[in-house]
């Protein structure tokens, strides 16, 4: 058993897809609707996370998005400690918002 195998994660995934033609927006739709499908939620409109409860978690998923990338366009994954995220200041306008605390998640063994 690895030393961080069991610390909470989050998986960010950014993305800048193009939407010029019908088959982009088609791979858009796509590859948006597979990261809802595995569990990731909206955070902006081009950045997905979701939360996991180990380090191995975060591996299985992050190889998911890795199957499923367009043909085109950016994608950056990244991956940051349960700390980390909790750190993040977030603001609409110029008033801070309380972060929405992290979804319970039942694991079966």
């Amino acid at each position: 058993m690895r030393l961080n195998e069991y610390r909470i994660m989050w998986v960010l995934v950014f993305f800048d897809l193009p939407v010029v033609s019908e088959s982009d927006r088609k791979a858009y739709t796509s590859f948006r609707k597979n990261l809802l499908k595995d569990g990731f939620d909206m955070f902006q409109f081009s950045i997905y996370v979701r939360h996991c409860m180990s380090h191995d978690q975060a591996d299985v998923h992050i190889k998911r998005v890795k199957k499923i990338l367009p043909k085109k366009g950016k994608v950056g994954i990244l991956r940051i400690t349960d700390k980390q995220f909790g750190m993040m200041e977030i603001f609409e306008g110029k008033e801070a918002v309380d972060a929405k605390p992290p979804p319970q998640q039942l694991e079966m063994f």
